[in-house]
């Protein structure tokens, strides 16, 4: 018999399906005068301004994908601004002669940003002298103080955490996503918590620092840490995950993200804290959608994962040596700073199968490979590909395997006339398989809710992710987890789009189900989460780019304290 959470898990994935003449249920029109305001502030609150690091041309983009090729920074002032910086800025301001708009270093669905970020850390080395809560406030890249901890309870925290270590924690404004999206919402979160994920540990990489997902803190402890757990209402935020970031170096491992806890004397310490500041009024009327709340509870994890999530990790592809990723010159902060999503590609411009190939091996998961060391488990998700312009490459459908050992289970559920062949001069390391000549662009288009995007680019992907084992195996909380290992994937590409020199969007609009029937998949076996598109951008004239931080021209770019 199925558990009544993961029932009711499965029922909202059904539910929330796109298909050709029934999109998942979202508002008749879009309510612009409540629209929900992207920051999220606590006012009251002691503000500590960061410094807004420049971006220079070192390190490097590729070569800074070797661990260890970077000396790790000392924990200051100066590398954790740099920290927030890399991940959860501001990154430009867009505006028309009609608007303005910001855009920020981690990507959102919708442009609309239901992830807060948080720092949980002892004291840091000119910025505060205590240990202390903080909420990262991306307007201002500055760090509110939501509550200090005492030594002893920064200790008892700290003391199972790697040498050097600081927390991130994430959560989500459901509201910002559905006030657009209606019931599909849940989903399009998770994305971006996958997304803020890779980009902490992406931005971690470039000073030298390791991130672990602890995975053995439950959503109600996590909540009690980053202090959300008073939060009532449509605005209220729900905890995520939790992030350890320290020195590339330090005891880690599998452990820190299976061992860590809060035990009940810092659980006991959180609930006595003193929080300060009030969350601002992000809309005036709201409009509820009662499946998302029934989801969000339904998909709680209230304990940690049992043994057999840690029977299996990341699969091991090895370590990674500097040639392995190249030496071009993009540095790593300008690709970062740089990042864009596409609203339109021209339908042209194609790439070489080298670096097509190369995009495909960063994909490749494994405890060395940033990002997806930060995430413990086996991966899920594999790669349907509409290959449409890339050099030497025939057109077609192809299939990236990034757990090589599900290839009998997908060869199997899917459409048996697929040729399951190696392209040409594919790297014996990289499990690539062609599935079916041919022009795939309007193939592509179809399923992705007929968006031109996803024929006019070099090529498309659909990430189809093993759906019901995991599930079974683990409960309903990890259906989150699908979504944010789709997330981080979908981070690497738009980085490795703009470093390739093309740019990258996330599509989060497509026919679920015509994908599976394109491919073959007529069970709930494998089920796609995210599709995503690569090519050549086309600019609008009308809109100008400013800079990110413009609007605080002449303050301090100090931090305070320093």
């Amino acid at each position: 018999m199925i558990p009544r959470a993961l029932e009711l898990t499965l029922q909202y994935h059904r539910r929330s399906k796109h298909q050709p003449f029934r999109l998942a249920a979202s508002p008749d029109e879009l309510d612009w005068a409540n629209q929900p305001d992207p920051f999220r502030r606590f006012e009251g609150a002691r503000s500590f301004p960061l410094a807004r690091a420049c971006v220079g041309p070192e390190p490097r983009y590729e070569p800074a994908f070797v661990r260890g090729s970077i000396e790790p920074a000392q924990l200051d002032a100066n590398s954790v601004s740099q920290l927030f910086y890399d991940s959860l800025a501001l990154s430009a301001w867009k505006q028309s002669p009609a608007a303005r708009w910001p855009l920020r270093v981690n990507p959102s669905s919708g442009n609309l940003h239901p992830t807060e970020g948080y720092l949980v850390s002892g004291p840091v080395p000119g910025l505060h002298d205590q240990p202390g809560i903080f909420h990262y406030a991306p307007l201002l890249h500055a760090l509110e103080l939501r509550a200090e901890l005492t030594p002893a309870a920064w200790s008892r925290i700290e003391a199972e955490l790697p040498k050097g270590a600081v927390l991130v924690g994430f959560s989500s404004i459901y509201w910002r996503e559905s006030w657009k999206y209606g019931e599909r919402a849940f989903r399009y979160c998770h994305h971006d918590v996958g997304h803020a994920i890779g980009s902490i540990a992406v931005a971690a990489l470039g000073l030298g620092w390791d991130t672990q997902l602890l995975e053995s803190v439950s959503d109600a402890d996590l909540a009690a840490l980053l202090g959300t757990h008073t939060q009532v209402g449509v605005e209220a935020e729900h905890a995520d995950c939790l992030l350890a970031v320290f020195p590339q170096g330090a005891d880690s491992g599998a452990s820190v993200s299976r061992d860590f806890r809060l035990d009940p004397v810092s659980l006991a310490t959180l609930d006595a804290a003193s929080w300060k500041g009030l969350t601002n009024t992000l809309s005036r009327d709201h409009y509820e959608w009662p499946v998302i709340g029934d989801v969000v509870v339904a998909t709680e994890k209230s304990a940690p994962p049992g043994e057999q999530y840690w029977v299996q990790g990341p699969t091991e592809v090895g370590a990674l040596e500097p040639g392995d990723f190249g030496d071009s010159p993009p540095s790593l902060r300008g690709v970062i700073h740089q990042r864009r999503s596409a609203v339109a590609l021209d339908g042209s411009t194609g790439i070489t199968r080298d670096a097509f190939y190369q995009i495909l091996f960063k994909l490749l998961p494994g405890p060395n490979r940033v990002p997806f060391a930060t995430l413990p488990w086996r991966p899920c998700v594999d790669l349907l590909l509409f290959v449409h312009r890339v050099g030497d490459l025939a057109p077609g459908l192809y299939v990236l395997l990034r757990e090589p050992t599900r290839r009998d289970a997908l060869e199997q559920a899917m459409d048996s006339k697929f040729l399951w062949v190696s392209p040409v001069d594919c790297p014996s390391s990289l499990p690539l398989f062609l599935l079916a000549l041919g022009d795939a662009r309007r193939a592509a288009q179809q399923v992705s809710c007929n968006q031109s995007i996803a024929a006019d680019g070099a090529f498309a992907v659909a990430m189809l992710a093993e759906y019901q084992e995991p599930l079974a195996a683990n409960g309903a909380w990890f259906y989150r987890r699908l979504f944010w290992e789709t997330g981080v994937i979908g981070q690497l590409l738009y980085l490795e789009a703009e470093a390739t020199g093309i740019r990258g969007t996330g599509i989060g609009c497509f026919f679920d189900d015509s994908t599976h029937s394109l491919f073959g998949l007529d069970s709930e076996r494998f089920q796609v989460l995210y599709h995503f598109a690569m090519g050549g951008a086309v600019e609008d004239p009308r809109l100008q780019t400013r800079p990110a931080y413009e609007h605080l021209a002449g303050t301090s770019e100090r931090i305070a304290g320093s």
